[in-house]
């Protein structure tokens, strides 16, 4: 989905990654948030609703059509009415690690939320869970460049932090922002399995 571009109905996120991004002129990008199972990509609230930036897959995707939410569909409002809140709050949580975190405040707190997010999902485990990303990829949601996340994560590693071995990250130490993430109300399930697109 690139922005700008014609939307077609809501969307749920059933298997993967995506990442919201911001391209820049000379390839640089910034991922502003991540998108993972469970998630739904609702439509901008206009007349003819329009993509406000592009969404990429980030590792193997499988999307659904999600049902929109209409007026005497009142418990599907207002999950999609949730699930639009919490996008907000992941979007505020990311601006406040960008604007006043150091970049081992970042990535452990990062890292906290998605646990956080992927056990609502019933996608990790209670300290771990599968990190599909690059270094280079974190570097993009986090403002910092792949060294710098490469020897901020040795220095985690070294402080028994954290161990992230392949393709898994386990969790040794809990944030304290880990409190501060909220809890994302169950969303209905999603709709049958059937003319599923597959974002790869």
């Amino acid at each position: 989905m690139l922005a700008g571009q014609r939307t077609n109905g809501p969307l749920i996120v059933l298997e993967g990654w995506l990442g919201r991004v911001k391209l820049f002129s000379d390839g640089r990008r910034q991922i502003l948030s991540f998108l993972v199972p469970g998630d739904v990509i609702q439509e901008p609230r206009t007349v003819q609703p329009v993509a406000p930036c592009t969404i990429t897959a980030l590792c193997d995707a499988l999307l659904c059509p999600a049902p929109a939410a209409g007026s005497e569909e009142d418990g599907l409002r207002e999950a999609y009415a949730a699930s639009a809140a919490l996008d907000e709050t992941y979007l505020l949580r990311q601006i406040a690690r960008l604007g006043r975190m150091s970049a081992y405040e970042r990535i452990h707190d990062w890292l906290t939320e998605m646990h956080e997010r992927l056990m609502l999902a019933r996608r990790a485990g209670p300290d771990s869970f599968a990190m599909p990303l690059t270094q280079e990829t974190l570097a993009d949601a986090l403002g910092l460049t792949s060294v710098h996340v490469n020897r901020t994560l040795q220095s985690m590693r070294r402080d028994e932090v954290l161990e992230w071995r392949g393709g898994v990250v386990q969790l040794k130490r809990r944030s304290r922002s880990a409190a501060d993430a909220p809890e994302r109300r169950r969303l209905a399930p999603p709709p049958a399995r059937t003319g599923l697109a597959s974002t790869r």
